[in-house]
């Protein structure tokens, strides 16, 4: 077994234009987005250890929401996890996984989380 470190960034609302159906497809919903990205573990993190041991939260941050293109239409939720992946295996060659999970707030009635939740290896 190998130590693994996972970063995590919980809960993002993020509007993307995603959808099937007519009333989805004009204007962005609003998604929760959550992402765990395991990467390599160092033998030992000390009090002094530098950031570049690890990886910054905003680069997981910034996956999700800014690196999104804007005015992009993403047919399916699994397409806008898919694009989350891909920009953070290209930021770092570190990242091993990557867990996407996509909540469509917009279709929930009673406070259900529906959606999809994508995991990655690195190829």
């Amino acid at each position: 077994m190998h130590d693994l470190l996972q970063l995590e960034v919980h809960d993002l609302e993020v509007p993307v234009l995603t959808g099937v159906y007519s009333e989805e497809t004009h204007l962005p919903q609003p998604l929760r987005i959550s992402l765990t990205v395991d990467l390599d573990c160092r033998d030992r993190y000390d009090p002094d250890t530098p950031l570049s041991a690890s990886k910054n939260y905003l680069d997981l941050k910034h996956a999700a929401t800014t690196a999104l293109p804007a005015g992009v239409h993403f047919t399916l939720i699994e397409a806008v996890a898919d694009h989350i992946c891909e920009t953070l295996f290209l930021q770092d060659r570190r990242v091993a996984r990557v867990r996407v999970k996509i909540v469509k707030l917009a279709i929930a009635e009673g406070g259900e989380a529906i959606g999809v939740t994508l995991v990655r290896h690195r190829r």
